[in-house]
């Protein structure tokens, strides 16, 4: 028997949109973005074996060869894609789609609606893990709710951020520490 993989599927475009939109309400900063090597090394301790990173992403022109090298020296396989209507959406549907011919598992990094026949394909083969990377405050509600579907926060869980992103979520009151929320403590002297 071959070692199982994880293929991490990263709509990078999607990721970008929803942390500028949504969360920032502004194009993010460098210094705002994920660091993606902390969601490959992430995906490999959560889920204890070796991780293929695929990270589609748009292009028009040019290449952003700076961002692509980067993401190729971090481990990833960079997939660029141009052509008519959504293609990083197109390819990673394919991709999907060809996982599950193999007995490897599946990370989806988006909060995009359009991979839902996809993934309730691939959650339903028992043996296999399948698991969604983003904000759950974000992701389409149809994701959220396939069963046999993992959920990892990229900031929470993946700790993908240097610094704490301004989001509003439920907390769960186990989960709850005040002191996120108290901005000074006095003290009695």
């Amino acid at each position: 028997m071959t070692e199982r993989t994880t293929y991490l599927l990263v709509d990078g475009e999607n990721i970008d949109a929803t942390l500028g939109i949504s969360v920032l309400g502004r194009r993010p900063q460098p210094d705002e973005r994920p660091r993606w090597n902390k969601l490959l090394q992430y995906a490999e301790d959560a889920w204890e074996q070796p991780v293929k990173g695929l990270f589609f992403l748009a292009v028009t022109d040019s290449l952003p060869m700076g961002f692509v090298q980067a993401l190729i020296a971090l481990g990833y396989k960079a997939i660029p894609l141009r052509g008519e209507g959504k293609v990083v959406d197109i390819a990673i549907q394919r991709t999907a789609e060809a996982l599950l011919e193999r007995e490897d598992d599946v990370m989806l990094v988006s909060h995009d609606k359009d991979f839902v026949p996809q993934l309730e394909d691939l959650a339903a083969t028992p043996e296999r893990r399948t698991g969604l990377v983003g904000f759950r405050e974000f992701m389409a509600s149809d994701l959220q709710h396939i069963p046999g579907i993992e959920f990892h926060d990229l900031e929470y869980d993946v700790s993908a951020f240097t610094s704490r992103l301004p989001r509003v979520r439920i907390i769960e009151i186990d989960e709850f520490d005040p002191l996120d929320f108290v901005c000074t403590i006095f003290s009695h002297s």
